[in-house]
């Protein structure tokens, strides 16, 4: 039983490119087709909860705030995102 729910809807996504071990990419192509998802959905939904928990990813993030998207990442919008 996979971990992840299955996307009810598509979001808007952008490219992103990366470079992974080959057993992760075979791993990956085998939990998407279980989940009958795509690679990007999946990547995704890790990735989310590492921003979200990463601790020194938020310290970095709030001293860097004029970098990103206003408002995404002010106070306690860190701990919010999903």
């Amino acid at each position: 039983m996979p971990i992840l729910k299955a996307p009810s809807k598509r979001p808007q996504n952008t490219a992103l490119h990366a470079w992974a071990e080959e057993t992760v990419r075979h791993n990956l192509d085998k939990y998407t087709e279980v989940m009958e998802a795509d690679p990007s959905y999946v990547a995704s939904e890790v990735l989310r909860p590492l921003f979200r928990k990463g601790i020194a990813f938020k310290r970095w993030a709030e001293r860097r705030i004029s970098y990103f998207i206003p408002g995404q990442f002010a106070g306690d919008a860190l701990t919010k995102m999903a």
